[in-house]
């Protein structure tokens, strides 16, 4: 049965002007200013090639014509998931006695007559630093509230026991954490030599990877699959071993991290050196894998305009649910089973391939900008403030957190 398959394809020239290139400072950056022509178009590939790929392209079809893009008025692209993660306290409320039990699996805030307060320790400061400049900047807007925040990669609410109020950065549908933007969108993540105070200022990266266009537009692209990280994850073993069986359709390598002591550790093969986030976007496909959690580098790769395959679909962070498999990327299962098929799907398909990266890139442009943060972080604290059942009191050990001076 022959299917008749439509979609939207942007055609990106090759060589683009200052003014081209989309500015991640602007509120509105559609892919509209730096697209040159736009069209309905169908598929002019070889018919005996879209027969062999018939069952994913009816996926691909069938998804897309049931897929609607979200709002972008007042971050409501992720209501849902704000929505989802309070659910359990909407009926009986927050109590002290939730806070007091929740105390020993973060950092214990509060906000009294738009003060922000913290306990003396955090574990990691960076990662309270990133949390608290979003907080600051809408202090003046925030009721009474104490809430306990967890910084470790992992979450700590498991769904075997009880709901307490815990906010973390991700976690799987198995806890009942409440889930938050992590410190990373301004400083923090994961310390390598290339970034050795972690990866940072989303705002400033959006831009700098935003500008590789210039130099690697699609068709300038080297048309291999790419991976570089640390063994985080057994996951990624395979897709390491696959790379040294076929090297001329796949790029993946281990690099060193903190825990590595020998060649063992990066699977027999001497460490690789690091690659920069915007280096990634010499290759048309990339590989997203969670590393002890879910990865920070996963929002960085679409605004390559590479097409992201995404392995694994248990962890989350607050904004993945409304990136759809199929729309913006290529979802796998953790086994990697089918890899290879969905490599040279991607390879013998250049304008499917294509024209999903171009939608992936244009959600986060267009969806996870820094004022999208902030808004989620605004109600986010506004609506678990009207959950709290107590009036909240300082704690006179707390100190006073101001912003940093600049």
């Amino acid at each position: 049965m022959s299917v008749n398959i439509y979609f939207l394809l942007f055609f990106i020239t090759s060589t683009f002007s200052e003014t081209d290139v989309c500015d991640a400072f602007e509120k509105d950056c559609h892919s509209d200013k730096i697209v040159k022509k736009a069209t309905s178009h169908m598929y002019s590939s070889d018919s005996n090639n879209r027969q062999k790929w018939k069952e994913i392209i009816h996926i691909i079809n069938k998804t897309n014509s049931s897929y609607e893009e979200c709002s972008s008025e007042s971050c409501s692209c992720y209501l849902r998931t704000l929505n989802d993660d309070l659910l359990p306290w909407q009926k009986k409320g927050i109590t002290k006695e939730d806070i007091s039990e929740s105390k020993n699996k973060g950092t214990h805030y509060q906000i009294i007559n738009h003060v922000l307060y913290r306990e003396t320790e955090c574990m990691f400061p960076f990662r309270c630093s990133g949390v608290e400049h979003f907080i600051l900047k809408l202090i003046d807007k925030l009721p009474d509230m104490e809430f306990i925040l967890n910084t470790r990669d992992w979450p700590q609410v498991n769904k075997y026991g009880k709901p307490l109020p815990v906010f973390s950065f991700s976690k799987t549908p198995q806890f009942w954490d409440i889930m938050y933007p992590a410190w990373t969108f301004w400083e923090g993540g994961p310390a390598i030599s290339l970034y050795p105070t972690g990866i940072g200022r989303w705002d400033i990266l959006r831009k700098n990877i935003n500008k590789t266009i210039e130099k690697w537009p699609w068709s300038h692209k080297e048309g291999k699959a790419f991976f570089r990280g640390s063994r985080t994850s057994s996951e990624r073993d395979k897709l390491i071993l696959l790379s040294r069986e076929h090297p001329d359709l796949i790029d993946a390598q281990y690099t060193k991290n903190q825990a590595w002591k020998s060649e063992k550790d990066t699977l027999g093969a001497p460490p690789a050196k690091e690659v920069s986030l915007e280096d990634h976007c010499f290759y048309k496909y990339l590989f997203n894998f969670r590393g002890v959690a879910a990865s920070f580098r996963f929002k960085h790769l679409f605004l390559c305009r590479s097409l992201v395959f995404h392995v694994g679909d248990e962890w989350l962070e607050f904004f993945y649910h409304q990136l759809k498999p199929w729309i913006h990327y290529i979802p796998l299962s953790t086994d990697l089973s089918n890899v290879m098929e969905l490599i040279n799907f991607a390879v013998e398909n250049e304008d499917i391939a294509q024209a999903i990266a171009q939608r992936g890139f244009d959600f986060i442009w267009n969806h996870l900008k820094m004022e999208d943060i902030v808004c989620y972080w605004e109600n986010l604290l506004i609506n678990y403030s009207k959950l709290l059942k107590y009036q909240p009191v300082k704690n006179g050990s707390f100190k006073v957190i101001k912003p940093k001076k600049k």
